[in-house]
């Protein structure tokens, strides 16, 4: 498994030599720096760990600036590990960009759902309305009974849906195909959406379904006409 960190910058669409329509969803990915290797000796399992964007030394504190010092780099505002087999052999300090991903692979993307604030169980659990015929309920989206599971002493269940905050958790989409990578302005183009509003933090990961990688799709390059001031 190998991934990354970055941050979802919208949506937009991408044309195929073959005239098809992909919605691609483009995530800006800086640089990754590697902060720690954690290895089966020293810390009982393997993996990396990610620092990603800088934080400024005033604004961080000596266990972080430390910590960071030894990979050669400036305190990290996010940390993330990855049991990374595939990243294994990068060294403390190196840095991890969009390349790490090509055209063609299918990735996991984890990021924090947008938060939808106080809602009732139909938006939040997709819960029945009430009846509405006859003038006779004026119970429409209200949560109903909730005591009715044969007990008699009008005990509610856990796990019963309720009214409640929605969203803002972690959620995974899977099995999404990488359309397009461009280490140079740092960002990929995954098909598809992802969690979390634009500028949302989100982890990039191989995917843990069967097939890892399809065959990419040629797309319609407007350099040429760019170039000619078309």
């Amino acid at each position: 498994m190998k991934g990354m960190i970055g941050r979802k910058a919208g949506m937009t669409q991408l044309f195929t030599t073959d005239g098809n329509l992909i919605p691609v969803t483009v995530i800006e990915v800086k640089p990754n720096v590697v902060l720690q290797k954690k290895t089966v000796e020293t810390d009982g399992y393997e993996a990396i760990q990610l620092g990603y964007e800088d934080v400024k030394e005033q604004r961080s504190n000596k266990p972080a600036i430390g910590h960071a010092k030894k990979a050669n780099t400036a305190p990290k505002h996010y940390i993330r590990e990855i049991k990374a087999d595939e990243m294994m052999n990068l060294e403390v300090g190196a840095e991890v960009k969009a390349d790490l991903f090509k055209a063609g692979d299918v990735v996991d993307v984890q990021g924090t759902s947008k938060g939808k604030g106080y809602t009732g169980t139909i938006k939040r659990y997709n819960a029945h309305r009430g009846p509405e015929s006859h003038g006779g309920s004026k119970n429409v989206r209200h949560i109903g009974s909730l005591a009715t599971t044969g007990r008699n002493n009008g005990r509610i269940e856990k796990n019963t849906p309720m009214p409640g905050h929605d969203g803002s958790y972690t959620t995974t989409n899977q099995n999404l195909t990488v359309v397009k990578v461009n280490a140079e302005e740092g960002y990929i183009c995954v098909k598809g959406n992802v969690p979390g509003p634009r500028k949302g933090l989100v982890m990039i990961k191989t995917t843990v379904k069967p097939v890892k990688e399809v065959p990419a799709v040629e797309l319609i390059s407007y350099a040429a006409d760019e170039a000619e001031g078309n």
